[in-house]
This record gives C-alpha cells, structure tokens and sequence, in this order.
C-alpha cells in the first residue's frame, strides 16, 4: 500500500464527496433534538486571515460532534455584504461595489470549502442581495408601524474621510474605526431605532443567559448603563425656559455651585444671546464641533469651558447660579445638562479648581474636610448631609428617598431611572446599503413605502464620489417617485441602513432562507431558534450583539419568533497573533491561511489552531507548531495504513474475552480518551486538551504495535475510536483511513464513540512522579493504593532517592492514580 500522506488529493476527494451527497444539508426533523450552530458571518474583504480559520474550524468541531452525537445541526454560512469598503474600492479603482462584492465572496467561498467547512451551502444567504434587503426593509417598517422608528435632527459623528455618520461605538479614541480619521461633529436629519424603549429588558435578561461569558455580560450592562435619581428643572433668571437635569445624587442638591450645559444643547445660543459672552460662547461650540465626544470626556482630558452670562435658580435653595457650557457634557446622555457639585464630583471638583467656582461641602464623613477650601479631592462617598436645609443630619441614602419625595410633592421633579444606552442611529451617506423604505410627499409628509413594492431597489447607475450626502441623492431615476398614498409626485429616502441592521437578524433567516413572501417561515423558526451555539470575536460584545438582542425582542413581541433571546450560548475566541501582535499587512506578520493549507493542508491548518490554544484565548502563531501537527497526521497515517490490510476484515465484539496485560492496557487509553475527548469537547470546549489526548492513543497504539502478539479486535476498536475522536478536527484524513480500516460510509455520518467504563478500571496505574514540578521518573503500583503507601513507593523509586538526598522534603502532594509531586529545597 501507497504510505504516503498526500493530503491535496485526499482532501480534494472527500470534499467533492461531501458536497455530492448533500452530508450537511438539513431539514427540520422532530425525531431528533436540534442543534443550531453559528458562526458570525463574515464581511467579504476578499480573503480569509488566521482569525476567520480559527473561528470556523471552532464552529466546525462543535458542529460534527454534534451531529455525531445524534442532533439535527443546522450549521449555516453567509456574508455580511453591505458597507463602505465596498464603496470606498468603487472611489479607488473605478469598480461597481456590487461586483467587488460578488467577487470577493466567490474567492472566500472557495477558500471555505479547502477548509472541509461542514456548512450546508443550500442555505447561504447575502445581504446586498434584493432577496434579502427586501426583509431587512420588512423589519424596518415593521419598527415604524410601532413607533420604533423615527427621524430627528441631531449632532452626529461625522468622518470627513468616509464622508458617513458614524455610530458612536463606530467611533475609537476620537478616530473612525474604518479608515482612523478624526472624528468630527455635524447636525442632520437621521433615522433612528428607539433601543431604549427596550433597555431594561435588555438588562434583565442578561440574566437569563448562563451560556455567555461574564466579562461579555458585564460590557453589556455597563452599556446599558442603568441610574436610579432623579430629574428636575431649573428656572433661568429673566427667562421662560428652564434647565431639565437628571442626577444620580439628588442628596447633594445643596452643593451646587453652578451648572453644565452641553455646547450643543438648544438653550445655549438663546442664554447668551444679547450677553458679552455671545463670542466666547460661539467660538467655543465651534471648537467643540471639531472635537470628539470621546476625546471630551476622556478621564485625563483637560476640563474647559465657557460662562455663557446666565443664570438659574436651584429651585430647593433659591440660590442663584452661574451657567456654563463645558467640554464634558454631552448632548445625547441625559438632558445634556448637569448640575455641578464640584465637593463630591472629580470632574466638577477639578472644573471648579480651574475657574475658580466656589466649592460647598453638603456630605461630611467624620474624618472629611468640612469646607471647599480645604479639600484636595472631591469626596464621593457615605455620610451625612450638611448645609443643606431641614434636611441636614440625614444619611446619604435617606436624603436622598426624602429629597425626591419632597420634590415630588412640590411638584419641582419626580423619581426617574435613566440609561446610559442611546436609540440606535441607523441612517448612512452612503450607497451600498439597504435603501430606507419611506417616501415624502409635500402633501402626506412621511410615507412607509407599501410591504408589496418591496424591495425599493438600489439603482446600479451610481457614480462614486465623496460628496458628503448619499451618491443616491443625484440618482433622478431612484429618488423621483409616486407617493403611495395620493399618487403625487414625492421623494424617496436617499440615506441607507447601517449594515448592522442587516446582521441584526441574519440567524434568523438562515432557518428558511428561501422564503420570498417573509422573512422566514414561523413554524422553521420555531424549531430552529434560537442558537444553541454562537461563535464570534469579542470585538462584537457591545454593538452587534446588544442590535441582535434588541431585534429578536421586537420580532418575539410582534409574534415574529418563539424566543426572547437570540444566542444559547456565546463563545468569544481569542486573536491570532505573531510576534505577540496582532496580524496586519502593516506589521508583515500576516500568515496567508492559503500558504498553510497549500504547504500542510486543511486538516494541519485547523488542527494546529484549536491544538496551539484554549479557544477563548490569544493564539500565538507558531511555524513549528504546524510543523509538529502535520508530522502527527503523518504519524497518524502511517500507523493506520499499516495495519489497513489486517484489520480490514476484523470484528469488533460486544463484549471482550479475557485480555491480556498490554491489551487490557491499550483498550483503556482507548476508553480513557473517548471519556476525555466527549468531555472536552461537549462539556468545556477545551480542544487543545482533547487533541493531547488523542495524540496519546495514538502513541499508546504506536507502543502496542511492537508486540508481537497482538489483540486484532482490540487494535480495531482503538484505530475507530482514534479516528471518530479525530474526525471533528482533521476530517479528510479521518475520512481515507476509515475507508481504508475497512469501514463503510463516511465517517461523518458514523455515531460519536461512547465509552466503556469497564475498561476504565485497571489492576494496576502509572504514576507520574515530579521533583519540585519536574517530571523525573514513572512508577506502576495497584490501582486503588492508599496515598501514605503510594508516597513511600515514589521516594523509595532509585531515580527520586538520587535526587532527595540531602535535600530538605517541604511537603508531598499526591493527585490519586495519576500524580505524586515531592517539593524539596
């Protein structure tokens, strides 16, 4: 027999096979239990990088355990299509962004499939396709229908050199996240998502899911942001307005010494107005229209701001106080006003400092200062409350119940809970997005396009120029329109959804991706919803995940879905790193996924990267760590094919005769590492440790072959066993030597080992035995010995006794049947 490992024409041959016979294609089936396991999409930049290889094979493994373990797995794949690289290629090399797009998802598709990706392709969905945007339309409207869709004028993040509005988690220390440019501050009319409206479910319901990680939980809660205080008002002197304001800390209302607006906020230009300030005032809302939010508020940003010549009255003291606008209140948290106690605030404490603004202690500690001069920090925490009225003496906690209470009864302000999480803003300047389904007729105003006219098509006769407002709004063909309502002539919409809508409920399509008349069938859904398992970059924490949690809720409400909740559970693999950094072309520490599997093959390339690292952790890129998976497939190879033609016609039995010793000792390291590797796998997604214990039956195997006498249906069993185990991480391999052991049928379709406990017990173990950490000799007693008598065997060992002597023993620790460790100095 050929004992050479040609992997290109293996995996090849298994690949066109698998695709041939449908293996992955699913149908709902209520015989079995279901399992829905996903991957996050991909966008198609073009070519796969080791963070997509890592995370698919991920998906792979969960996948074919699954499925061999008996469920029905639905195991899908897409492209998150939509975006502006796409139309920033256009700008560049003169190429429709339809075509960059298609061709990139060809050349990514066919290096998926080299990977022996267990996807059923039937169900393959693309997001810039009319057949899809038309649902993502759908959803919109369905949003508007409930008052969940609306548009206002608001201060946005502009990129000057996208020529887009960015999201403000689109927006990374001041720069946009695509291209690094400052992010700058404009006012347009945009379309928004009311998220807020579900915020607090969104909260609560973190709680609902076990199966995600804690750290990715706690981004999501401290998004959300919830505060419990208080909102008031305060009446401007000389004026009919008044400044809303929310607190947190209603207790130190006495404390304020002045208050904050936004530079944005409405009020500003009429408060100073008239005033000598009016200059000063303008010129710094300028500078601040420049500035991002994120360099304003950063913890050691310098505080600056303006007095904008007005004044308001604290409506529980009658004081009267100055009115500022400062670079660290923003427009769209809160009210986009603070009052500011700069006593028990850092912020306000190092504001007042800087512009001489009185400080008044009103919550004195008994070791605290007790007045503003003498305070070198501002004093956040317990106490009780002084200089504050009929409400002195009281503790933080009680001053605060009765503060809002007598606010309430005077009809100043009311109990309030608010959200640091802001509605989703949703409208793009851009083409290559879905177009937003609404029409506006000078005599109707706003008008849903009808669920029948869609898709409202994106035109392909575009040109590509950065203009600062969508390309389709110099598209007569796509904006001139009919309103549906009275015929007359009207304007479409010309600004696009921002791609996150569209992977806001993909996973919710692939469970009937064929449907043309919804956006998925309800009774598909209700088999196949939610996920079980979804896998994915913790990049992903906050805005896609928290925009998929908000959808499902709204389609679970409108009867849309079974579930509240999108995602069972959530894994967030690590990054691929070399050099300790992460892989960019701009470093050169780029490894092509294409190389590797071109020079080891598929089953190299995925099994060095769920071998190299726990999935949840960094991955350090290593060229001799793939070196030494591939020499282990070849080991694997060689192993197998050498005992193909005697095993070939062997017979596993039900039940096994009396064993001799070295059999007895094979078939457990066979049961030992089924146990293992269903467990690793199943229970914790440990694959690196699952992988070390196949690699140890098939060196226990190796070990057993130099026997002369050997148990054939022994050997049989532990070549199946070794392979099924394998299969998940290195399938094409798996699949020839299966066929070639003698077995029939793919080996993907075979049921998952289960082990036999029988096996598992054993007259005698190996004992490892450690010198202060280091494995220095191996020791065979009976199973089941008692640790004093295993401690005496370990130091009476001659190897350990050479080396303890004259050394000091500290303590012995002894792992029962696997470990003793003798820590000397």
């Amino acid at each position: 027999m050929d004992r050479r490992y040609d992997f290109r024409t293996i995996e090849a041959k298994w690949q066109k096979i698998w695709e041939e016979n449908h293996y992955f294609k699913v149908y709902e089936d209520e015989s079995k239990p279901k399992y829905y396991n996903l991957e996050m999409f991909p966008y198609p930049s073009g070519h796969l990088h080791m963070g997509h290889v890592r995370n698919y094979a991920i998906g792979d493994v969960v996948a074919r355990f699954k499925s061999m373990n008996g469920y029905n797995v639905l195991h899908p794949m897409g492209w998150d299509a939509f975006g502006l690289p796409a139309e920033n290629a256009a700008i560049r090399n003169a190429v429709h962004p339809a075509r960059w797009t298609y061709a990139n998802i060809e050349n990514m598709k066919s290096q998926l499939k080299t990977m022996g990706i267990s996807y059923d392709w039937d169900r393959e969905l693309t997001t810039c396709k009319p057949d899809y945007y038309k649902f993502t339309q759908w959803m919109f409207l369905k949003l508007f229908e409930n008052n969940l869709a609306y548009k206002k004028k608001s201060a946005v993040n502009w990129c000057p050199s996208c020529q887009t509005v960015l999201a403000n988690e689109q927006v990374v220390e001041g720069c946009c996240e695509r291209c690094e440019s400052m992010v700058e501050k404009k006012q347009l009319e945009q379309w928004f998502f009311k998220t807020t409206a579900y915020a607090q479910r969104l909260l609560d319901d973190l709680d609902k899911l076990p199966g995600w990680p804690e750290k990715v939980k706690t981004m999501q809660r401290n998004w959300i942001g919830r505060s419990e205080g208080c909102q008031f008002s305060l009446a401007i002197e000389g004026s009919k307005e008044a400044l809303s304001v929310f607190t947190t800390r209603p207790d130190t209302v006495f404390g304020v010494t002045y208050m904050v607006l936004a530079p944005e906020h409405p009020l500003v230009e009429k408060l100073a107005a008239g005033k000598p300030q009016k200059t000063q005032v303008q010129a710094f809302i300028k500078k601040m229209k420049a500035t991002s939010d994120m360099a304003r508020t950063a913890s050691d940003a310098e505080k600056e701001g303006v007095f904008t010549g007005a004044y308001a009255i604290n409506p529980m003291s009658g004081e009267r106080v100055p009115v500022w606008i400062a670079n660290y209140v923003l427009m769209d948290y809160g009210t986009g006003a603070i009052m500011a106690v700069p006593a028990h605030d850092q912020r306000d404490f190092d504001f007042a400092r800087k512009y001489n603004i009185p400080i008044r202690v009103v919550i004195k500690s008994a070791d605290s200062p007790a007045r503003g001069e003498e305070m070198a920090e501002a004093y956040a925490g317990d106490g009780v409350m002084v200089n504050s009225g009929d409400f002195n003496g009281l503790e933080v906690a009680e001053g605060q119940k009765q503060i809002i209470a007598y606010m309430e009864e005077h009809g100043i302000g009311k109990g309030t809970i608010n959200f640091r999480l802001r509605d989703w803003l949703i409208s793009r300047q851009r083409y290559w997005g879905a177009p937003i389904p609404i029409v506006y007729c000078e005599d109707c105003g706003m008008v849903p396009v009808p669920e029948k006219e869609l898709p409202v098509m994106l035109p392909e006769d575009v040109e590509f120029k950065p203009y600062g407002e969508s390309p389709l709004s110099y598209v007569e063909s796509f904006y001139k329109t009919s309103c549906p309502c009275c015929g007359k002539e009207a304007r479409r919409e010309t600004d696009t959804m921002d791609t996150f809508v569209c992977s806001s409920w993909y996973f919710d399509r692939y469970c009937s991706p064929q449907e043309s008349e919804t956006p998925f069938r309800r009774e598909a859904a209700d088999y196949w919803m939610p996920v079980d398992q979804y896998i994915g970059g913790v990049e992903h924490a906050i805005l896609h995940l928290m925009y998929a949690r908000f959808f499902t809720k709204f389609l679970y409400d409108i009867n849309m879905l079974p579930c509240e909740e999108p995602f069972t559970n959530l894994l967030t693999q690590g990054m691929v790193l070399k050099d300790g950094s992460k892989m960019s072309k701009s470093k050169g520490n780029v490894v092509s996924p294409e190389d590797i599997i071109n020079t080891y093959g598929a089953d190299t390339a995925r099994l060095f990267i769920l071998f190299a690292s726990p999935p949840e952790r960094d991955l350090e890129w290593s060229d001799q760590g793939v070196e030494g998976c591939y020499r282990f497939l070849n080991r694997v190879w060689r192993l197998v094919t050498a005992y193909a033609d005697i095993v070939g016609e062997v017979n596993i039995p039900a039940v096994f005769a009396e064993l001799d010793n070295e059999a007895r000792k094979l078939r457990f390291r066979t049961h030992a590492s089924i146990k293992k590797v269903s467990e690793d796998i199943g229970g914790r997604f440990n694959f690196n440790t699952a992988i070390s214990a196949i690699m140890e039956l098939s060196n226990a195997l190796s070990s057993y072959s130099d026997n002369e006498e050997q148990d054939l249906p022994v050997v049989k069993e532990a070549i199946n066993s070794l392979l099924l185990l394998l299969s998940p991480f290195s399938p094409h391999i798996c699949e020839e030597l299966w066929q070639l052991s003698g077995n029939e049928g793919s080996i993907c379709i075979q049921p998952w080992p289960v082990y036999d406990p029988a096996a598992l017990l054993q007259d005698e173990v190996e004992i490892v035995v450690q010198v202060s950490g280091k494995v220095r000799d191996r020791i065979t007693v009976p199973a089941g010995l008692a640790e004093e008598k295993l401690r005496q065997i370990a130091l009476e060992s001659d190897k350990i006794s050479q080396l303890t002597r004259d050394k000091k023993i500290v303590k012995i620790i002894v792992v029962p049947e696997k470990l003793v460790n003798i820590v000397v100095k």
